[in-house]
């Protein structure tokens, strides 16, 4: 039985992790192949996928033009509706999409011509949807794995991990096959910090999560960006997700960028009808014809919580269709108002409206929007 160097008790484990890739998992993409080469391009943003264009197989484009830009130490969220692009984006910054123009530059390198292994070892960290891990091994068996392309002593990044994450330390012997969904996506979690990566990309890495774990996963990736300092891109369709963890977010639509902004400018200003009705929960409220125009706009927007709700006088009326009261706050769907087939309010604490109610809506003048015929924000 060979003997293990109890100095050193991870030795050289860990260094054929085909997870990175797996050429048999891309379905009709076509990464990046092997034996391409960098070259300096300095200037720019830490990580950027410049103007990406490309889609699958011999299929249309899916990206049109993209480009995903994010500066050292940042978190850029990417945001949009199902088939927005989202993941595509995701993939051709990481290798496993060959784009047919644009390019990837990653601190002061253009590594558009690198495979996604290659691509890892210039500092790429990849974490999938999936938690992608290695059933029938242990925890820590796992999170060695991540140390395939380095020759160094990771004890310390493996203390790193635990100290983050210390239900693996607990775990760690245990077979990786007998964790919980998000214990799981820990250990992804994991294995990509033991590779010490200059820039994380998570591809909706909680999406399989109950409500509950999403919300503990989401505190503990922002703690894993205020602990580690670095640069990440992140995939999400969940919009507390991206509001409460971005520094920058990234709305797409049908491959396009239509806005990218922080959090607070993107809700507070948004550039177009597209992004005022897709950043907000509940959605903005839109309305055309007569009502606009009495505001110099094709359009006008205004916000669930910025409306005022009375039982005896307001601007618009209508009628209670259904109400949701969570305690917190209470949702009024609000039909036959004359203006669109329903407006949503939001009302601060429990408010005793019930379906067939008549209630009147008064919006908040300053907190109206604005667009045109084109649907662009008047400023």
């Amino acid at each position: 039985m060979k003997e293990t160097d109890m100095s050193n008790p991870y030795g050289d484990r860990g260094n054929k992790d085909l997870s990175i890739a797996n050429p048999k998992g891309q379905g009709t993409a076509q990464p990046v192949k092997g034996g391409g080469k960098s070259h300096p391009a300095p200037g720019g943003p830490f990580l950027i996928g410049d103007t990406m264009t490309g889609g699958y197989g011999k299929g249309p484009d899916i990206l049109h033009g993209c480009t995903i830009a994010v500066e050292k130490g940042e978190i850029a969220v990417i945001v949009g509706p199902n088939g927005a692009g989202k993941s595509t984006a995701m993939k051709a910054v990481f290798g496993m999409l060959d784009v047919r123009q644009g390019h990837v530059r990653l601190d002061g390198e253009d590594i558009t011509s690198l495979s996604p292994q290659d691509r890892v070892a210039k500092g790429m960290g990849f974490v999938p949807q999936t938690s992608n891990i290695f059933t029938s091994m242990t925890v820590e068996e796992n999170l060695e794995m991540g140390a395939f392309i380095r020759r160094d002593d990771f004890r310390d990044t493996m203390a790193q991990v635990y100290d983050l994450f210390p239900i693996l330390k607990e775990k760690r012997y245990q077979a990786a096959g007998e964790l919980s969904g998000g214990q799981r996506q820990r250990v992804a979690i994991g294995r990509a910090i033991v590779r010490e990566p200059a820039a994380f990309l998570f591809d909706e890495p909680l999406s399989n999560l109950d409500a509950a774990l999403r919300v503990g996963m989401r505190l503990e990736i922002s703690e894993l960006h205020k602990r580690l300092e670095t640069t990440m891109i992140y995939v999400t369709h969940d919009q507390v997700e991206a509001m409460t963890m971005a520094d920058k977010i990234v709305v797409l639509q049908a491959g396009v960028i239509e806005q990218v902004g922080s959090p607070l400018e993107l809700y507070h200003t948004p550039r177009n009808t597209f992004v005022a009705g897709f950043i907000g929960s509940p959605k903005m409220n839109l309305i055309s014809g007569p009502e606009a125009a009495k505001h110099g706009a094709h359009t006008i927007g205004i916000r669930p919580e910025h409306i005022d709700v009375s039982t005896t006088e307001g601007t618009w009326s209508g009628v209670v269709k259904v109400s949701e009261h969570l305690g917190s706050d209470t949702f009024f769907h609000v039909y036959d108002t004359g203006l669109t087939e329903m407006m949503t309010v939001r009302a601060r604490g429990e408010v005793g409206l019930r379906h067939g109610d008549r209630v009147f809506l008064t919006p908040r003048e300053e907190s109206l929007h604005r667009f045109d015929a084109n649907g662009l924000r008047i400023a």
